[in-house]
């Protein structure tokens, strides 16, 4: 079972006091720490218990600077056998550039099964995984909660709206787009990262992949990224229920509501 993991290094945002750069189209990430990404540390784990069952091999890539091998760092540490990382150069990449530098990648390796977390934990963007799964032609599920392939098809559960499952057949080779709970990441120590620290980490540019120079211009440009007006506290409303459904008429009403 060859198994390929796009994984990506996001910056920590929750709790912090996050500001706009000078460019005002995106976030300052200078001063902030960085991890996997949440869904794509399941989604590598996944790919690891299934070679421990299955055997084969599992390959990590990203696409980042030097920075962001720390993240296929982790994944060798977890057990990944071979990891990639795609140089961008000084590219501007929104999510359709993105699946087709990977997309081009995953066209010379090997693959049954090819994993994307469900989405991005920074700016919540979910497009890749689909995105790649048509430059590819591949067949593709979304929101997958299980995986079990045999023969050339894979049973899978996939999370529907409403919290419910579906059970369905896919045929491989698959992309399939990997939920947060579907098992438990494994601890990784200190000395596995400095084992996989050892471990050969490949990289190649852009430029290497013969993609036309129309495959690397972005469909989507952020205009201005920008922080939500601070707006006034929640008013409590005191007294009986005939009161307090008086007082929200009035309210809504003040408001414009048609009632």
């Amino acid at each position: 079972m060859e198994i390929i993991v796009c994984v990506k290094r996001v910056p920590v945002t929750q709790e912090v006091d996050l500001a706009i750069n000078p460019q005002k189209n995106d976030i300052r990430k200078d001063m902030l720490a960085y991890v996997i990404n949440e869904w794509d540390n399941y989604a590598i784990e996944e790919a690891i218990k299934l070679k421990e069952k299955l055997g084969g091999t599992v390959t990590a890539v990203t696409i980042g600077s030097e920075d962001d091998e720390e993240a296929l760092r982790r994944c060798l540490a977890m057990g990944a056998d071979k990891a990639f990382r795609i140089d961008p150069g000084n590219l501007v990449m929104d999510s359709f550039v993105i699946s087709k530098i990977l997309a081009q990648f995953i066209k010379g390796q090997p693959h049954d099964l090819v994993f994307t977390g469900v989405q991005r934990d920074d700016l919540n963007e979910g497009a890749v995984g689909t995105m790649l799964a048509e430059h590819l032609g591949l067949p593709h599920a979304e929101v997958v909660r299980r995986v079990e392939p045999a023969g050339n098809e894979a049973t899978i559960r996939v999370e529907l709206e409403g919290g419910t499952d579906e059970v369905s057949k896919i045929k491989l080779p698959a992309l399939l787009s990997i939920q947060t709970g579907i098992n438990e990441p494994r601890y990784v120590s200190i000395m596995g990262i400095r084992k996989a620290a050892k471990k050969e980490l490949n990289v190649a540019g852009v430029d290497t992949l013969g993609l036309a120079a129309t495959d690397l211009q972005p469909r989507t440009m952020v205009e201005e990224i920008f922080l939500p007006p601070e707006t006034e506290g929640a008013q409590f409303i005191e007294g009986d229920p005939a009161t307090i459904a008086e007082e929200i008429l009035r309210i809504l009403k003040e408001k414009g509501v048609s009632i």
